[in-house]
Parts: structure tokens; C-alpha cells; sequence
């Protein structure tokens, strides 16, 4: 016994690159080999072959993980953070096996082999993510490093988007399997072909999987695997992570990455499950389809990607009066749109109010509730969001009450089709009333409402309103002859006022050059739905007047552009390619410029 101890220490001590390589090639081999056989092969034959060699892989890995784990424990003598994975996985291992081996029927869905695929998948990250905290050995300036993360994620997209099973007709080519990508990293929605009737499971899968990554930011994904996997940061991690989540804090990165991960995965899982009881099972072929349907709307609807397997949207015939759905998607929505920031405080509240009513009515203990206050950012992002939601949501209700709401089901109806679109105007990309019989003026309220967006630090785009509601302020306080900007007895710093103008006017810039160049590539459209698609893809909408699939190769890769920079950010590139390091220990004389 003492022999086979001393013998793991030394490998798990010394050696345990080695052992993790191994566990990284193996599970790399298996994770190709599954993209080859759900996104390429179509002869039934090697299918079947390759089935069987995929869950003999499968076993493979489980003891794998298993003896890896199980020895490392032992000699170590105690569990560590890069323990968990490894139990995490054995315990999903062990629930897939005893699904195909055992008749318990609650456990029944888990025998297919999607979920075997998904533990394969599992494993590979795991490894993979091993390897992904490799900053320390070369310097990225960390804004570059993101932008680099996003044209990465866009390109291996793209590959899997092309593979033949991906679509149900005809393969994707490379610009529409690019356009398809950019759009899902970018969370815009803006697609060039029918997700819900020429993409089968697979290439929705790979859409879905796109959005969540892209929605969170690809260098969130890789923090919070790697620290996971891993079991911690170097400081140099934490530094570079720090700047990318805009955490001054570097001992607070840790616990913000998780929590953004925590917080963005609840509410999307209570978002489909909110969902799910919306819907009406007679519409599904089966209970997976129905599970499937509401976890790509919830995940789709809180990044505000816009993206749905409905055939026409939500003007379904068989959803445009389903209220209740709508609803749920416009709380998704919003809440994705706020930003994790006031998302976090009102989880806080919520759960702080749920222990204080447990004990309050059920222990019959004091319970000290702790005061809870909301920072100046998230009054004034909570308050800039209410004034835009109830005035959109008034002048569309009055814009379109006589044209294309006439349709719908009685004032409520009305009511809520308006609320709905209102916000989904502003980054969420969804429809419920066809766009193409709205009214002129209600075109140019949702131009602006796209170009308004969501809130900083949200999954939602545009200029954001607080960038509206600074760059008004300073209006109203020129107009009064102060020098500051007062708001909620607090002073708003000049640099936060300089920033709001700087992106208001990049903004109008790239969205200009977008639209003239729209204009040369593709001549035979009408300028109103030119513009309206070059507002949409840098604000990361989604919204089209219906031109999207028919652009010119030019014309797609202009809107392709303007979403990758509307997505990244104007300011965030400049910053990334042309920021000055240097440090001046002078200033120079200062002048007024005459207006």
C-alpha cells in the first residue's frame, strides 16, 4: 500500500502534465469523432459503426476520469477544487449509464445518445480548459485578446455550420455559414436562411451553443472553465480577467466571473421552465422537443439574440396569440437587457426577502434583513429603462392602434403585443406583427428604439440609454449654465460625459458608412430597409424589413462587419488598436473653442 501511494504522489506530483495530455488527446479524438458523425456522416452503415465506437469511447472516458480522480484524491489525501470537476463528470457518467442499463423510468430520457455526446463534450472541455490559462507564459494586451476571442468563435461556427447534416437541404456556403455565425456570436439575429425549417437538430444546437457563448463573451467561458478545471488564477489571470469584466477588484474577479455564470444559467433556467408552461404539448411531436424548444428561446430571449425555430417568428399562427408566451420572452429579454449588475441586486433582494419570510413564518426566528440599497448606476439604469419601456410601449400602442394591432385579441392584446414589441425593438430582435405593414412612422420609432438599446454591461446593444440620458443631462445643464451634471445627489464625472458623446457619435459614423456602402453593394433595395438593416446590425437587433437573405455576397459581408463591431464595440476597437500607454508628466495650456 505505502509503495502504491508513494507511486501516485509521484505522478500527480511530477507527472500529472503527462496524465492530464493523455486525458486531453483521448477526449479530443472522441469530441471529433462525434462532430464527424452527427455533422458529416450520412451513410447509414458507418453510422451505426460509429455509434458503437463513440459509446465504447464513452466507457473508456468514465473510467478514465474515474481512476484519474479517485487516485488523485487518495494521494493527495483530500479534495481539491480540481476534484470537483472530475466528481461532477463521474456523477452525469453514472446517471447516463444507469439510464440505458436500468428500467427507471425518471431517468429515461437520459438514455439517448444526444446526452452521451453532451458527457463526451464535457470531458473535452474539461481538458480543454486545462490548457486555456495559458497567459502567463506571453502578454496580451486583454482587449485585444477579446476581440481575437470573438473572430475565433465566429470562424469554428462557421466550420460547423458548413458540415452537410448541419442544414436539411443543401449545405451552408462559407459566406452564409459566416453570416449565420457572426450573427449568433454577435447575438444579433439577423439570418439569411430559415432556422426552424432547413436547420436540423444538430445545426440549432450549434446556433444555441453560439449565442450562450457569444451572449456571456467567449473569455467569460474560458475564466470560468479554467478556473473550475483547474482549480485557480495566477495574479496575472486575475489582472487580465479584471480588465476584461470591468472588475477594479482584483480579488473580486473569482467570485464575479462565477456569479455572472450562476446568475445568467438560473435565470435562463427558470426562463424555460417559465416558458414551457406556455406552451401547448399538442404542437410538439414529443416531450424532448418541447424541452428543447423552451431552453433555445430562454437562452435566446436573455441574450437578446432574437434567434427562433418558429417558422415566421413569433407571428406564428399558433403563437402570435399566445400572450403568455410573450410575456415570458419580454421578461427574459428585459432582464438580459438590464445588465448582470442589476440583475446580481435583484436576485440579492429576492433571496434576501425569501430567507426573511422563511424565518419570519416558518422557523419564527429574528431575522436582521440587511439593508439593501441600490448603487447610482442601477437607479440610474433602472430609471432610464422604465421611462423608455412605458413611453415605446405608449407610441406604439398609439402609432399602430388602428393598423396592424386591429388584429389582435381585444385592448389586452393590444396591450401587450405593443409592450412587446416596444422592448424587443430595442436589442432583442423578436416580432410579433409583421414588419412589412407597420407604418412609416413606427419604422423610424423602432430605428430608434434600436439605436437607444439595452443597458451597459448587458447582453442587449446599442448606444445604451444611459449614454442617452448623460448626453441629455449635459444638454439640460448647459442650457441651465452648470458645469456639472447632478443627478441623485451625486456629480457624474466629465470623463463619463465625454465617453456618452464619443459613442454617440462613432455610433452615428459607422452606421452611416454601413448604410452608404449598403447602398453602392446592393442598389435594387429601397433606402428605408437599407437603413433600417444597417441600424439593426450594429445595434445587434436583429430586426429586418426582409431583405437579409437576398443581399448581395457584398452586401452580406457589410452587415456581417457592422454586427462584429456593433457587437465589440466602436470605442472598445479604437481603444484595443490605437490606446496610448504612455504616461505625460505635463500638461499643455487650455483654450476654449468658440461654437
Amino acid at each position: 500500500m505505502g509503495s502504491i501511494l508513494s507511486f501516485l504522489k509521484f505522478v500527480f506530483k511530477y507527472k500529472n502534465g503527462i496524465v492530464d495530455q493523455i486525458m486531453f488527446y483521448v477526449s479530443m479524438i472522441c469530441a471529433f469523432a462525434v462532430i464527424f458523425n452527427v455533422g458529416y456522416v450520412r451513410d447509414p452503415n458507418l453510422a451505426n459503426l460509429l455509434d458503437h465506437i463513440i459509446n465504447a469511447m464513452f466507457y473508456v472516458l468514465f473510467i478514465m476520469t474515474g481512476l484519474r480522480t479517485a487516485s488523485s484524491i487518495f494521494a493527495l489525501k483530500r479534495v481539491e477544487v480540481e476534484h470537483y470537476s472530475g466528481l461532477v463528470i463521474l456523477s452525469y457518467f453514472a446517471l447516463i449509464i444507469i439510464a440505458r442499463f436500468a428500467s427507471v423510468p425518471a431517468v429515461d430520457l437520459f438514455g439517448k445518445d444526444q446526452w452521451i455526446y453532451l458527457g463526451i463534450y464535457l470531458v473535452f472541455i474539461a481538458e480543454l480548459s486545462k490548457s486555456t490559462l495559458f497567459f502567463d507564459n506571453f502578454y496580451f494586451n486583454p482587449t485585444i485578446l477579446f476581440v481575437i476571442s470573438f473572430f475565433a468563435l465566429i470562424l469554428i461556427g462557421t466550420v460547423l455550420l458548413m458540415l452537410p447534416r448541419t442544414t436539411i437541404e443543401a449545405p451552408l456556403s462559407f459566406i452564409d455559414a459566416l453570416f449565420m455565425a457572426t450573427s449568433a456570436v454577435c447575438i444579433t439575429g439577423l439570418s439569411v436562411t430559415d432556422i426552424s425549417t432547413n436547420f436540423s437538430l444538430f445545426g440549432q444546437t450549434i446556433i444555441l451553443v453560439l449565442i450562450q457563448i457569444g451572449g456571456l463573451g467567449i473569455m467569460t467561458f474560458t475564466g470560468f472553465f479554467g478556473y473550475f478545471f483547474s482549480g485557480g488564477f495566477s495574479f496575472k489571470n486575475q489582472l487580465m480577467f479584471g480588465e476584461i469584466l470591468g472588475e477594479n477588484k482584483v480579488g473580486s474577479v473569482v467570485k464575479t466571473l462565477l456569479t455572472i455564470i450562476f446568475i445568467t444559467l438560473l435565470f435562463e433556467l427558470l426562463g424555460a421552465l417559465l416558458i414551457f408552461s406556455t406552451l401547448d404539448a399538442a404542437l410538439f411531436p414529443s416531450l424532448g422537443n418541447q424541452v428543447f424548444f423552451a431552453i433555445f428561446h430562454s437562452v435566446s430571449s436573455f441574450c437578446n439574440a432574437g434567434f427562433s425555430i418558429l417558422t415566421d417568428g413569433i407571428t406564428n399562427d399558433d403563437y402570435k396569440f399566445n400572450y403568455n408566451f410573450q410575456l415570458a420572452l419580454s421578461v427574459l429579454f428585459i432582464l438580459g437587457g438590464l445588465g448582470f449588475g442589476i440583475v446580481l441586486n435583484i436576485y440579492s433582494y429576492v433571496k434576501d426577502s425569501c430567507i426573511y419570510w422563511y424565518h419570519r413564518l416558518v422557523t419564527k426566528k429574528n431575522y436582521k434583513h440587511k439593508a439593501w440599497n441600490f448603487s447610482f448606476n442601477s437607479k440610474l439604469v433602472l430609471a432610464c429603462n422604465a421611462v423608455v419601456v412605458v413611453l415605446a410601449t405608449i407610441f406604439f400602442f398609439l402609432l399602430e392602434r388602428n393598423k396592424t394591432l386591429s388584429l389582435e385579441q381585444g385592448q389586452m392584446g393590444e396591450w401587450i403585443t405593443s409592450f412587446f414589441m416596444a422592448n424587443a425593438s430595442r436589442s432583442a430582435g423578436f416580432n410579433s406583427v409583421d414588419l412589412s405593414f407597420v407604418s412609416m412612422p413606427t419604422v423610424l420609432l423602432i430605428i430608434l428604439l434600436m439605436w437607444v438599446g439595452a443597458s451597459p454591461g448587458s447582453t442587449g446593444g446599442g448606444v445604451k440609454v444611459t449614454t442617452i440620458a448623460v448626453s441629455i443631462m449635459n444638454i439640460i445643464a448647459l442650457a441651465r449654465g452648470k458645469e456639472h451634471i447632478e443627478l441623485f445627489k451625486r456629480r457624474i464625472a466629465g470623463e463619463s460625459v465625454h465617453k456618452a458623446f464619443a459613442i454617440i457619435l462613432l455610433s452615428l459614423f459607422t452606421i452611416g458608412v454601413s448604410f452608404m456602402l449598403l447602398v453602392f453593394s446592393d442598389p435594387d433595395k429601397s433606402f428605408k430597409a437599407l437603413l433600417f438593416e444597417a441600424v439593426s446590425a450594429y445595434t445587434t437587433c436583429g430586426l429586418s424589413l426582409g431583405i437579409t437573405p437576398s443581399l448581395s455576397v457584398a452586401g452580406k459581408f457589410i452587415v456581417m462587419m457592422t454586427m462584429f463591431v456593433g457587437r465589440v464595440g466602436t470605442l472598445t476597437l479604437l481603444v484595443a488598436f490605437i490606446k496610448n500607454i504612455t504616461r505625460r508628466n505635463y500638461t499643455f495650456p487650455e483654450e476654449k473653442i468658440l461654437y
